[in-house]
């Protein structure tokens, strides 16, 4: 799959997001080894810490599905952001050679990798 249609795929997430507080929108389409794309959307909730974001949404429905190793991940946002430090932590748990796509809601797109964006993540 190609990141075009990977972003596609984040932006769709997007759409599904439940953002009542922050009205902040984010999808995420991640590409698993097998070629399967498992989306996420982020879920707010009245107590802030409870959040959860797309891309550990996304992370967490492949693991359940019994996928563990992934190439790469497309965020969509309004503004086309990065993952925050929490989630680009629990990406790396799964390898830092993820490539990272970032778009914004129009489809505009940055490519990068997870190594560039924790370059010194927590490992065990």
């Amino acid at each position: 799959m190609d990141d075009r249609e990977l972003a596609r795929r984040a932006i769709e997430a997007s759409r599904r997001a439940y953002a009542p507080y922050s009205r902040f929108t984010v999808g995420a389409a991640l590409l698993a080894r097998s070629g399967e794309v498992v989306e996420g959307c982020n879920v707010e909730n009245a107590s802030y810490g409870l959040t959860i974001c797309a891309e550990r949404v996304a992370a967490s429905a492949a693991v359940a599905r019994g996928l563990r190793e992934f190439v790469a991940i497309a965020v969509a946002t309004p503004t086309q952001g990065t993952p925050c430090g929490a989630c680009r932590q629990f990406l790396a748990e799964f390898g830092s050679e993820l490539r990272v796509v970032l778009t914004d809601l129009e489809g505009r797109m940055d490519v990068t990798d997870l190594r560039a964006l924790l370059p010194r993540g927590f490992r065990l």
